[in-house]
């Protein structure tokens, strides 16, 4: 039997939300409620039932999740009101703007004994999901170095996104995703972090952020949100012990570049703008392989198959909540390493 599910704040991520609960095979949509009329207008003109209030929506029996999908600074009220009222909860990225708040959210979970997750969507991404596959692969041995990247040039937003007091910047906004999906591709304690913030089209909150984090083995994953690049860098690049791979856009496939023998019998030089060099001379077909990888499948309707099994008891939760925590901590960390401009060793 399907899950009733209520949606709470239906802007853009609430909205696509409400949009895939009608499309699911494990939950169905009770309805949205939003402060502003305009928006619950909309969902009306849809055919989607509008609550009067959020007391209407924790009230109403039939309703098994509540997904919480207001601005960052609000979160933790209705998500801890919901699951006083017995609710299951799905709360929106960054779920909390401190580890001492989502601590306190978690008593409530505790003392309530419901289920909690935080939507952490982008490990569905496509472009994700290929750099793990290759290093589940081994194709091209241990990882060395991942770099992660989303550049824009429109700035932040022009809404709560933009003001601290609602938890805006980018930090919380995409940085959230890129270190969750780090953590998940290099499975090691963090030891160190080292972040710079830029404020080119914000004084108020980050507008992009370069972030470094230095693993236990060494291996070390860099980060890097921008909003006013005009140029795009490469969507990931990674480096391994037998070669490397790259994803240029979210759209392609990612290109892999494997090492077939280190020594070659006679290298060429190349002649560059000023002089020769053998050092960067580029390789032949008889010690590299290149070759694209596939694009993996994606469903993301699976985060919500997991988290109704979960509250069924026949599934562990995909999106842990102690992997949530870890992610605030590093954010923490990112602001701290941005306001002292130093590295923060780290225990993490």
């Amino acid at each position: 039997m399907k899950k009733n599910v209520a949606v709470v704040g239906y802007g853009g991520q609430g909205g696509w939300h409400a949009n895939h609960i009608m499309k699911s095979d494990v939950v169905s949509l009770s309805g949205i409620y939003d402060i502003a009329e305009q928006k619950c207008e909309k969902a009306r003109g849809l055919g989607i039932y509008v609550y009067s209030s959020l007391d209407e929506v924790l009230s109403d029996k039939s309703v098994d999740i509540v997904v919480v999908a207001t601005p960052n600074d609000s979160h933790r009220e209705i998500a801890e009101r919901a699951m006083r009222a017995g609710k299951n909860v799905i709360c929106e990225k960054p779920v909390e703007l401190s580890v001492a708040a989502f601590d306190e959210m978690m008593k409530v979970r505790d003392e309530c004994g419901v289920f909690f997750s935080v939507h952490q969507n982008r490990r569905w991404d496509v472009d994700f999901l290929a750099m793990k596959d290759i290093i589940t692969s081994d194709n091209i041995g241990e990882v060395i170095n991942i770099e992660s990247r989303i550049q824009g040039s429109r700035g932040i937003p022009s809404d709560w996104r933009g003001m601290k007091k609602f938890g805006g910047g980018m930090i919380y906004d995409w940085g959230v995703h890129l270190i969750d999906q780090m953590l998940q591709l290099i499975d090691e304690k963090v030891v160190g972090v080292f972040c710079e913030t830029t404020h080119i089209t914000n004084d108020e909150v980050d507008d992009g952020f370069k972030l470094i984090l230095k693993f236990e083995s060494g291996k070390r994953g860099y980060m890097e949100i921008g909003t006013y690049n005009f140029i795009a860098m490469p969507r990931f690049y990674m480096q391994c012990k037998n070669g490397s791979a790259m994803i240029e856009d979210w759209r392609q496939n990612a290109k892999v570049a494997l090492l077939k023998a280190w020594n070659e019998k006679d290298v060429l030089p190349v002649e560059t703008a000023a002089g020769i060099t053998k050092t960067m001379a580029p390789r032949d077909e008889i010690t590299l392989s290149e070759y694209e990888w596939e694009r993996p499948l994606s469903d993301v309707h699976n985060f919500y198959r997991n988290f109704t099994s979960a509250i069924d008891g026949k599934e562990e939760q995909y999106v842990k909540n102690c992997e949530v925590r870890r992610v605030l901590r590093i954010i923490e960390c990112a602001f701290a390493s941005a306001e002292r401009e130093e590295f923060i060793k780290t225990e993490i």
